[in-house]
């Protein structure tokens, strides 16, 4: 979250991901940046131990609601 929304304030579109457990970290994070309605896309926690194929299927769910975000801007 850190890292998208310090990309944003420098022009740069960006569609942050993060998995359901860091849901309340993600918002606390945009609150004290000065940005409580930050868009993210969330997706089924975990990332880190899918193979390949598991892990394309969980780019692909949340590709349409990362390109909203980034042509929203």
């Amino acid at each position: 979250m850190h890292d998208g929304i310090e990309l944003e304030k420098k022009g740069i579109p960006t569609g942050v991901i993060c998995t359901e457990p860091f849901i309340s970290s993600a918002r606390a994070m945009s609150r004290l940046a000065g940005i409580p309605d930050y868009p993210f896309v969330v997706v089924p926690h975990p990332l880190g131990s899918l193979n390949p194929d598991a892990l394309r299927e969980r780019a692909a769910m949340a590709a349409p609601e990362v390109l909203r975000i980034l042509l929203a801007r």
